[in-house]
């Protein structure tokens, strides 16, 4: 089978930077090698020359709900394909389509839908589901719906696992209410990343939650009980305890550049995972949606002032946090690679470059302005084509 060697790349593996970098792809979309211009041109192989661009892992986003108008609750393929384009545009080679607070109905309808359609994108590859709510502290919910938020029982959850039949791989619960720490047990027990968010947990909670199997938070500072020197709540938590990976909304919006950088002084960006949480009126015009409004990038319910997500892409959360920290392209590119594989359960397949690896990678200007996208070694989006 013939293989791609890929030459003359400023090649970020995710372990290491390699200039003049080589990287051989089969056939399947695997990669074969990784290495310098000593790495030899197979026989036969296609030769692409970077140029002296910058390659990248693919970017993994464990938390995203929809883009460019279409939306994972709309419960069609139309609406996940939709998405996964989009988000190949900006840098996502895979993803976890994200549910919403709602009825019974339309959550069961919504992970059916994906589930019956993992792999099967033709942006970012949709890689499993991350269900967020309906199990939420009311005090806490934010923009979700206050009218479907109920408390969890373990039969509903195993209705929820068997209808996105084992594709469920993060779940954010607020461990504190009743019957929360039961099923973060049960979850957990599933190997399914919990995680807590839209809580109102004590510290002492949190440690608890800790216990039963909590490993990461839902867009840290938001949706918590904040930190205070009386009770460090789960704001606090996340910071101090090495046990919880935090997801971080990089926009300059949700979280002040002051406070994006406090989280990467306090905690190694292996243990930050960078989201966007757009919605599906991210990318499009100012306007009103629905139930929402943008406005200058921000995303907001039409009748109160509670945002509801955000227009945020993972190559522009990449470029703000850049700036917000001013740390080297190399130490913040695992919160948004290697560190949502490892959280999503996904590192085996992705989240580096490396031999064994799906080659899941971009071509990036040195300016970071994107160029390629490229899923198993198949280019899903390129620059200045309307395809």
């Amino acid at each position: 089978m013939a293989e791609t060697i890929w030459i003359n790349a400023k090649l970020y593996t995710g372990q290491r930077v390699i200039a003049g970098g080589r990287m051989i792809v089969t056939e399947e979309g695997t990669i074969r090698a990784v290495g310098d211009e000593l790495l030899p041109v197979p026989a036969h192989a296609r030769v692409r020359d970077c140029e002296g661009t910058t390659m990248l892992p693919g970017f993994i986003d464990v938390h995203v709900h929809g883009g460019n108008g279409f939306s994972m609750m709309d419960g069609t393929f139309e609406s996940l394909d939709g998405m996964s384009r989009y988000h190949a545009g900006h840098g996502t080679t895979a993803f976890l389509a994200t549910t919403t607070t709602a009825s019974e109905e339309r959550i069961v309808q919504a992970l059916r839908n994906a589930a019956a359609h993992i792999g099967k994108t033709s942006g970012a590859e949709l890689a499993g589901i991350h269900l967020e709510g309906p199990y939420l502290d009311e005090k806490r919910r934010g923009a979700q719906d206050r009218e479907h938020l109920k408390l969890p029982t373990a039969a509903e959850i195993e209705e929820w696992c068997a209808a996105a039949d084992g594709h469920i791989r993060l779940v954010t619960i607020a461990p504190e209410i009743e019957g929360g720490m039961a099923a973060v047990s049960q979850l957990a027990g599933k190997r399914i990343t919990v995680s807590a968010g839209h809580s109102n947990a004590t510290y002492e909670q949190i440690e608890a939650a800790m216990r039963a199997g909590v490993s990461h938070t839902t867009h840290h500072f938001n949706g918590m009980s904040p930190l205070h020197h009386r009770e460090p709540g789960l704001a606090g938590a996340g910071l101090l305890l090495g046990g919880l990976t935090t997801e971080l909304i990089c926009d300059g919006i949700h979280v002040h550049p002051a406070a994006v950088k406090l989280m990467f002084e306090m905690k190694n960006p292996e243990k930050i995972c960078l989201i966007t949480d757009a919605v599906g009126p991210a990318g499009l015009p100012d306007g009103e949606y629905g139930e929402v409004v943008v406005a200058s990038g921000q995303i907001t319910l039409k009748h109160g002032s509670s945002l509801a997500g955000s227009s945020l892409t993972m190559l522009q959360a990449l470029k703000n946090a850049l700036r917000f920290t001013g740390y080297p392209l190399e130490k913040l590119l695992p919160s948004l690679t290697s560190v949502p594989a490892r959280q999503a359960r996904l590192d085996r397949q992705r989240g580096t470059l490396a031999p064994g690896k799906q080659a899941d990678f971009l071509l990036l200007t040195p300016g970071l302005e994107l160029l390629s996208t490229y899923v198993k070694g198949k280019e899903v989006y390129r620059a200045g084509s309307s395809a």
